[in-house]
């Protein structure tokens, strides 16, 4: 099953024009008792069975918390196994969780909305193994939300309530309910979501939970990002791949500035990468987000300490972590030019490994235009030691470097480019690529001709063999492909719409989709071929979006083009397979 952390769900509301404030006069709080029952609004979006309200049962009551399970769960569960977990949970909260939390990054509203000091802790069953979820909503009163429950929530996933990671799940959410008061009552504004969870997703840590690695949520995250390491840091679409990335980040961060920028970025009237940027500056450092998003990149794939501090993570758990680069191989004898043509979101880390060659290699890159692009590289060397520089790029974000003598001590080079951006949707997405080429060093003309003689063989052999996958494919995911209705992506896997898309780019030729494979899974040799759709009606497509190059992404002006071509134009298709 696929593991969704459903943490720090934000919902906005839109606010009366002439704002209403509501005035309680409250001499006492009446207290919750066990057996109590209540009524609460859920999320269906994260309930198991898409309920938007149920009715809980008071299990616990600590002096921090009140403990609610789902009525219809806890009627038909092993009671005595959820009580001994909840009742540790609550004593974990007490005594950990919300003294060491509150201590670093501040108190949660207290007593908050309900003038209860009480946290009402509800536990409910939700779908797809999620940890648990915070909705600011209940911070406001009915008549700004009327789903509002009014008090000072977190809700967990009543299926992961007796594992070991529930601890890590309440200190993950705390630290919503915390930032809530620290950024929306404090100063007005909404946290940015990337840095709201890259803060949660330091809890466990800050508490203690991640200390044992084997089995934490840390290293649960690390899994994640080593899996797909080139997602966006800024972006957020609340999946494995984004939790992955922000925690990696944080924890990258606050090893080497301190946990004190996470502190004074929450204790700021401005959000995102403005608030990191003037905690750093606070605290004496000249480093800038920017920067150290890129020293991030490069620590990822060194990660040794003794290549400066800026290139390692210090976190002991993470001592052995690296990324995989993408492997680009160069024949090792005679000249010889590799191109690679990729697709980045902004602030996403790109891994590519040239092995192979040998003799003077000049490496060249270009970026769109549009963006900003950070191009550092690595040389490798056979001894096991890095060499780190910065690619130089004019004004049209064009570069390119040469390393003599390359293969005789070097075994490899590597480039990490990355795109700066803001998250509007037009910028998005940058589109770049690099060419690696070595010169001939003197090697034999006939052994080259030999094996390039092989390789014709070996494409002769693979193209056969490709025809009989597609055959094979194409039997198997038989469906009527007669319109792309939805938004199609990078990342998506084993979906039906994303194999009529891969059989319609076939049938636009060699020039459009090469490889011609129809698996369901959107990933590079779908997208390259979209990107080469798209600039073949830029008119169409790109040039009414304002964009210069194909994006990869299957949008609405994508999907228009496709489905015209689909429709026929006059010609009649049979589109089932």
């Amino acid at each position: 099953m696929i593991y969704n952390y459903f943490s720090g769900k934000k919902i906005k509301f839109l606010f009366l024009a002439s704002f209403i404030f509501l005035f309680f006069s409250v001499s006492s709080v009446r207290a919750d008792t066990v057996g109590e029952k209540r009524t609460f609004f859920v999320d269906p979006n994260f309930d198991a069975d898409k309920r938007s309200q149920i009715t809980a049962v008071l299990i616990k009551v600590t002096p921090l918390a009140y403990f609610y399970v789902d009525e219809k769960w806890w009627n038909f569960t092993n009671q005595d196994k959820v009580y001994q977990a909840v009742s540790e949970l609550g004593e974990e909260f007490q005594d950990k969780i919300h003294p060491i939390l509150t201590s670093a990054f501040g108190p949660e509203w207290n007593p908050g909305i309900d003038k209860d000091p009480h946290i009402f802790i509800v536990i409910h069953p939700m779908k797809k193994a999620g940890g648990g979820y915070f909705n600011s909503g209940d911070e406001y009163p009915k008549v700004q939300n009327p789903r509002s429950n009014e008090h000072e929530m977190i809700y967990l996933n009543s299926e992961r309530i007796t594992s070991h990671l529930a601890k890590s799940f309440l200190s993950h959410e705390f630290v919503h309910l915390i930032t809530f008061n620290q950024k929306e009552n404090a100063y007005n504004v909404s946290e940015e979501t990337w840095l709201n969870e890259a803060r949660a997703e330091y809890a466990p840590t800050l508490v203690g939970y991640d200390d044992d690695y084997k089995g934490s949520n840390l290293e649960k995250r690390a899994n994640f990002f080593s899996e797909d390491p080139s997602d966006s840091l800024l972006d957020w679409d609340n999946k494995e791949k984004d939790y992955g990335a922000v925690n990696l980040f944080i924890h990258y961060l606050a090893g080497q500035y301190g946990d004190k920028i996470l502190i004074d970025s929450l204790h700021s009237p401005k959000t995102g990468v403005e608030s990191i940027n003037d905690a750093l500056a606070k605290n004496g450092y000249k480093e800038t987000f920017s920067q150290i998003f890129v020293d991030w990149t490069i620590a990822s794939i060194i990660n040794d300490c003794n290549y400066g501090r800026r290139y390692c993570y210090l976190n002991k758990n993470l001592r052995n972590f690296y990324v995989f680069p993408q492997i680009n191989l160069l024949p090792i004898s005679g000249k010889s030019t590799l191109t690679f043509t990729d697709v980045t979101e902004g602030w996403a880390g790109n891994w590519y490994k040239i092995i192979g060659g040998r003799g003077d290699i000049k490496l060249s890159f270009m970026g769109s235009p549009d963006g900003k692009f950070n191009v550092p590289y690595i040389i490798k060397k056979k001894n096991g030691g890095y060499f780190v520089n910065f690619l130089e790029l004019d004004k049209n974000q064009k570069g390119e470097i040469e390393i003599k003598n390359f293969g005789s001590e070097d075994s490899a080079l590597i480039i990490i480019p990355s795109a700066e951006a803001s998250l509007k949707p037009d910028s998005r997405y940058f589109s770049f690529s690099w060419e690696a080429s070595i010169k001939k060093s003197g090697e034999e003309e006939g052994l080259i001709a030999r094996l390039m003689a092989k390789i014709e063989e070996l494409k002769k052999e693979i193209a056969l063999v490709q025809e009989k996958i597609r055959a094979i494919l194409d039997e198997r995911n038989k469906v009527n492909c007669e319109e792309i209705k939805n938004n199609l992506y990078y990342g998506l896997r084993n979906d039906q719409e994303v194999r009529c898309l891969q059989k319609f780019l076939r049938e636009q030729g060699q020039e459009i989709y090469p490889e011609g494979l129809v698996t369901g899974n959107f990933l590079q040799l779908t997208r390259l071929a979209v990107v080469r759709f798209q600039e073949k009606f830029a008119k169409e497509i790109l040039e009414p979006l304002g964009l210069k190059a194909g994006t990869g992404y299957v949008g609405p002006a994508t999907r228009k083009k496709i489905n015209e071509i689909l429709s026929g134009g006059g010609k009649d298709r049979d589109f089932l397979f």
